[in-house]
């Protein structure tokens, strides 16, 4: 799992690289994952790593076996590559 996290980091960075706005990046991950958050789908946790943000809501213990790194780091690594990036 934490192979996965970094991945989703590193295609994050790629894609900020990439486009050269990372913080746009940024915003559409809020986006997503404030849509996710009001309206939870319904899936087979097995496939929760085919989405862009986890669809699950997990909290407690269940949160250390998340395919997906926490959205709020995803953001705040975009905002580092921005501050990167301007400076």
């Amino acid at each position: 799992m934490a192979i996965s996290r970094s991945r989703e980091f590193e295609a994050d960075a790629t894609g900020a690289r990439l486009s050269g706005k990372p913080l746009a990046l940024a915003s559409a991950l809020q986006k997503i994952e404030g849509y996710a958050q009001s309206r939870p789908l319904n899936i087979n946790p097995s496939m929760a790593h085919m989405y862009i943000i986890n669809p699950l809501r997990m909290q407690g213990i269940v949160a250390l076996f998340r395919s997906h790194p926490p959205t709020e780091e995803r953001i705040a690594r975009l905002q580092e590559i921005a501050a990167q990036i301007s400076a």
